[in-house]
């Protein structure tokens, strides 16, 4: 647009400015012959005139000048029709002592001249003679010499604007299309495809840009191919890893349970030892489980098993499972029927109850909202929050908030696996921070998931 815009502009402002160029031209031509034969035959009748000059003498100079003229000496005058010059012209006249003209439109255009008649005095000084000639002619031939321009001015413009439009759209075309090309292989790979080139043609500035552009797109693919090998060779490994633990972790955990059933016959130190022990053993299986949940979802081999389920019944169950139901309030309405995969709804509020119990402050609060479509379940408490730092990164994996939360124990994988559970429902899971204060983590899951 702004190319056609100012091509088009362009060759109007360049015809318009010949047209007016052409327009002054004639117009100064035309004042220039009419002022030209009007001072001509006053020189031609003015050194046969006797000063004073008396009222044939008056009549005989406007008879010579032509019609329209008025010739005036003090208080005579002679002739009709350029009352009007003489009215619009007689103070530039008298006070500059030389011929002036005016361009007026009285019935068509016309052109109002007042001269002066001049007389060389015995000294050879050029003086005003008193005697004053006004005269109007008529410009009306000038006038359609001008509209004829201009119609040859509009016919102009109407045949160079299309031909600038289409000059400015073959320009614009060369200049966007290989803009156009960049941008169009730039979306591509925004959308993955680290295969998109552009072709190189020219040495122009744009063909620079082409070859930038390809440059860039070789290296991120190559870049993003070392990534994905090495992304694939990290959950490999802690696929395996996870895998080959869970093993010889069963054979500890059975270990570790009956060295908790007989601690009551150590003594205090090896009971210390002992308890030592069976939490670790208990927190490295947890590890192992949340990293092969983790392995599951990144594989995309996680599946929702759904089945009817009362949402408050499955909160009170998992929090009964765990022996939260004295530190936990709920605000649960009955019934709630929806279709989840129960497993993973225990999962997800695990996670949340369990994180704000350790980290949060009491009350510990569950409350089940439901809607037509869709459930909303929030755990809040009442500790000092999240700080605006954590916020973003509260659902990463591994991550710990070691400075807002001190003595923390946990993997820092149960957040992620809960949103990850929340997602594969076809909900979302988020966090925030309570206008009194405390964390509030908020599950919204659809009634029916598929």
């Amino acid at each position: 647009m702004a190319f056609v815009l100012v091509t088009g502009l362009g060759a109007v402002a360049a015809t318009w400015a010949s047209a007016g160029s052409a327009r002054a031209a004639l117009l100064g031509e035309a004042q220039q012959r009419l002022t030209g034969e009007l001072t001509a035959r006053i020189a031609a009748v003015a050194a046969q005139v006797s000063f004073p000059p008396d009222q044939g003498v008056l009549e005989r100079l406007r008879a010579a000048v032509g019609d329209n003229t008025v010739v005036s000496f003090v208080d005579q005058r002679a002739g009709a029709g350029a009352e009007r010059a003489a009215e619009a012209l007689r103070g530039g006249v008298r006070e500059r002592n030389r011929l002036v003209w005016q361009r007026v439109d009285m019935d068509g255009p016309r052109l109002l001249i007042g001269t002066p008649v001049m007389i060389t005095g015995v000294d050879g000084r050029r003086m005003p003679s008193g005697i004053e000639v006004y005269a109007v002619r008529d410009l009306a031939g000038t006038q359609a010499q001008l509209d004829e321009l201009t119609m040859a001015a509009a016919r102009t413009s109407a045949i160079a604007l299309p031909l600038a439009v289409l000059v400015a759209l073959l320009a614009a075309g060369g200049v966007l299309r290989p803009v156009r090309r960049v941008r169009d292989t730039a979306r591509r790979l925004a959308a993955g495809d680290l295969d998109a080139r552009l072709p190189v043609r020219g040495k122009d500035e744009l063909a620079e840009l082409a070859g930038t552009v390809n440059e860039m797109a070789g290296s991120l693919q190559h870049t993003v191919a070392e990534l994905r090998r090495l992304e694939a060779d990290a959950r490999r490994f802690v696929a395996d890893v996870s895998h080959e633990l869970r093993t010889p972790l069963s054979t500890l955990a059975a270990v570790s349970e009956i060295l908790q059933g007989s601690s009551a016959e150590l003594g205090p130190a090896e009971r210390e030892s002992a308890e030592l022990a069976v939490a670790a053993t208990q927190r490295l299986v947890r590890l192992v489980e949340e990293l092969m949940e983790v392995s599951r979802f990144d594989a995309g081999m996680a599946q929702l098993r759904v089945e009817p389920v009362e949402v408050g019944g499955a909160i009170r169950d998992c929090l009964r499972a765990r022996g939260w139901l004295d530190r936990v309030r709920t605000e649960l309405p009955e019934p709630v029927p929806a279709r989840l995969d129960r497993r993973r709804l225990d999962v997800i509020l695990a996670n949340l109850v369990g994180n704000a119990l350790r980290h949060g402050g009491p009350p510990v609060t569950v409350t089940l909202r439901a809607e037509a479509e869709r459930i909303e379940i929030e755990v809040t408490d009442r500790g000092p929050g999240l700080p605006e730092s954590v916020l973003p990164h509260v659902f990463d994996r591994f991550y710990k908030a070691d400075a807002a939360r001190s003595g923390a124990e946990g993997s820092g994988l149960g957040l992620a696996i809960a949103r990850a559970n929340a997602r594969l429902h076809g909900g979302e899971l988020t966090a925030a921070n309570r206008q009194g204060g405390g964390a509030c983590f908020r599950l919204v899951l659809p009634r029916e998931a598929t």
